[in-house]
């Protein structure tokens, strides 16, 4: 398992220097930017309700909800996604607890969280069963896990198409990872239903200004909530 989350470490550290070239990545594009502070809005409690980031990335979500008066917690796999959001925390004058983790096990305390968050993470999860046991062991009792999830790549490929031609960087991993390509809502909402108390869906497909794009693959979030 170390030398699988090595290699999934290591992929993100090559790709932190143009990952927020992607504009839902960066969020610099105004309308993009509200486009994620309008959902997240919705989704979340009221300010100042604890966040924990999990797989922050550059940090972009996290600096916006610090922005909105959350106080964020953030982690990731990758220490070169880590510094990038911690020198985005600083640019932007908010105060986030970055540290290098994984993002399936955050070392962080039980009943820690009001809202535990993530955004396209779990197909690059090699259990993302158990990770969802984890983060929901993080909430209070009345807390929330929010996932942004979708399923934008075809199918892991047919047997005897060279793997390295689509799978990159992943090439020696993205069989071991059981959501990979990502995770279609009809899979995904059974497994939350296991643990929470109710799941919410939210269709995010046709919501361009998220993306800064049309798109035609399945985009969505869903809210799980913790019984009371």
């Amino acid at each position: 398992m170390a030398d699988l989350l090595d290699t999934i470490a290591e992929h993100w550290d090559k790709r932190a220097s143009t990952f927020d070239d992607e504009v839902d990545h960066g969020l610099v594009a105004p309308a993009v930017r509200a486009a994620w502070t309008r959902r997240l809005s919705t989704w979340l409690p009221e300010p100042p309700a604890r966040v924990a980031d999990l797989g922050c990335g550059t940090g972009s979500l996290a600096v916006l909800l610090a922005s909105c008066g959350y106080e964020v917690t953030a982690c990731d796999i990758s220490p070169e996604m880590v510094q990038r959001a911690r020198d985005k925390a600083v640019a932007a004058g908010v105060v986030i607890e970055v540290k290098v983790a994984d993002a399936a096990s955050p070392q962080l305390d039980a009943s820690s969280a009001d809202v535990a968050l993530v955004r396209h993470l779990a197909w690059t999860l090699p259990d993302p069963q158990a990770a969802i046991a984890t983060w929901a062991s993080l909430l209070e009792p009345h807390g929330r896990l929010v996932m942004v999830e979708g399923r934008w790549e075809a199918p892991v490929q047919a047997k005897g198409q060279p793997a390295d031609v689509e799978h990159g960087h992943y090439t020696p991993v993205y069989r071991s990872l059981p959501w990979y390509g990502g995770v279609a809502a009809d899979t995904l909402i059974p497994v939350l239903e296991q643990t929470f108390d109710h799941v919410d869906y939210h269709d995010l497909t046709t919501d361009d200004d998220l993306w800064g794009r049309a798109v035609s693959d399945e985009r969505y979030a869903v809210v799980a909530h913790r019984p009371l």
